[in-house]
């Protein structure tokens, strides 16, 4: 998967994020079916989002922590896969990661959001008016600000950002959502949200989308797969028998003997399922309902993983060699070396849209977690820079 060349600030012998990041993200261009010309545009765009602290050697321990991967590593890549179309090359990055405090991180990723939204004209309207809601002086929580680029042919990609509702506290996350919800016109949205453990992030979809969503995430603990039935509040959305039969093949319910920390027959019972509803209209409910399931707890290496990812894209009868293509495109290690490398799994669906299976792949930057039951030192994979 070389015939891009090297990425951004890439080198062999002092390997760096953007080096090893940008060289990932060229080849999963290239899977992906993009061009070498956007390929190298979105390279730019994601070592200039990074900023200057992404130059630092990746032998060095990450100037802070991200929530956003388990080795903090402030970059993610997923692939939604759609029937007889290419996949969807998405990157989520977190552009204050290397920020001193919570609160410079938010700062700096309110800069890279407007920075994007003058390069590409688009409003940040929605945004600027739930600052002071998701960006208060004395911020809390696990993150500030996210972005997603969904890449697209022509180089100018869509732009989601991802918000904290616990950036008031914990305790105040429900109320932060009702209060973004209704600034945003969404009066009776969280009245159709199903019952939830807590709400780990608020979206916004921001410039060309044909229909801009608004997407709340909810966090299921121990959910029973026979619940995952009752989640939905989308009309005409995904029956039960779907909703739990992707539960099944994600879980691996039906594998055998599971590791300790495994789902239970019954239940998840490690990291919690999400689920998501988007709004993409002021009244009528949500347009959309997608379940994420987060397989790297619930397997004992990347090589379940990728068999239970296989599964549910047979299933919808989506390609599967092409989630072979992407993950050698971002590590040259076995699946069976390590854990963590497919991180979720995800079942989506969309007002008159057929469902879409997105899996989410780890950079694995700074550390290669091994896999359950093995006693060793996580490593650092850099052999697909």
């Amino acid at each position: 998967m070389s015939g891009l060349g090297p990425g951004t600030g890439e080198s062999r012998a002092t390997p760096t994020l953007d080096g090893l990041v940008t060289g990932q993200l060229l080849r999963l261009c290239q899977v992906s079916g993009l061009g070498r010309t956007d390929a190298k545009s979105y390279a730019r765009i994601l070592a200039d989002a990074l900023g200057p602290e992404a130059e630092r050697p990746l032998d060095l321990p990450p100037p802070s922590h991200s929530f956003l991967s388990d080795d903090s590593t402030p970059v993610e890549f997923s692939l939604s896969y759609r029937p007889d179309a290419p996949p969807a090359l998405r990157v989520l990055l977190e552009p204050g990661w290397g920020a001193g405090s919570l609160r410079e991180n938010g700062r700096a990723g309110l800069r890279a959001v407007r920075s994007m939204a003058d390069r590409w004209g688009f409003g940040t309207g929605q945004l600027d008016v739930l600052e002071d809601l998701f960006f208060p002086a004395d911020p809390e929580g696990p993150l500030a600000l996210w972005i997603a680029l969904e890449l697209r042919p022509g180089g100018v990609p869509k732009v989601k950002v991802y918000l904290n509702p616990s950036a008031s506290g914990a305790a105040r996350a429900e109320k932060t959502v009702r209060k973004a919800l209704k600034r945003l016109g969404h009066r009776q949205a969280f009245k159709a949200l199903p019952a939830a453990d807590g709400y780990p992030f608020f979206a916004l979809d921001l410039g060309d989308w044909e229909a801009p969503r608004v997407k709340i995430y909810a966090t299921h603990r121990e959910l029973p797969v026979p619940a995952a039935g009752g989640l939905s509040r989308m009309k005409a959305g995904p029956d039960a028998k779907t909703l739990e039969e992707f539960l099944r093949l994600a879980g691996g319910f039906d594998d055998g003997p599971r590791p300790a920390g495994a789902a239970s027959p019954e239940r998840f019972e490690g990291r919690p399922v999400l689920s998501c509803h988007s709004f993409t209209r002021t009244d009528g409910g949500p347009t959309g309902f997608t379940l994420h399931v987060p397989v790297r707890d619930y397997v004992r290496h990347d090589g379940e993983a990728l068999t239970r990812a296989k599964a549910v894209l047979t299933r919808h009868g989506l390609d599967t060699a092409v989630l072979d293509r992407a993950l050698a495109a971002v590590t040259a290690r076995r699946p069976e070396d390590g854990v963590g490398l497919v991180a979720y799994v995800a079942l989506a669906h969309e007002r008159g849209r057929p469902p879409r299976v997105t899996t989410y792949i780890s950079s694995e930057a700074y550390e290669v977690r091994p896999p359950a039951g093995e006693q060793r030192e996580p490593v650092l994979d850099t052999s697909a820079a």
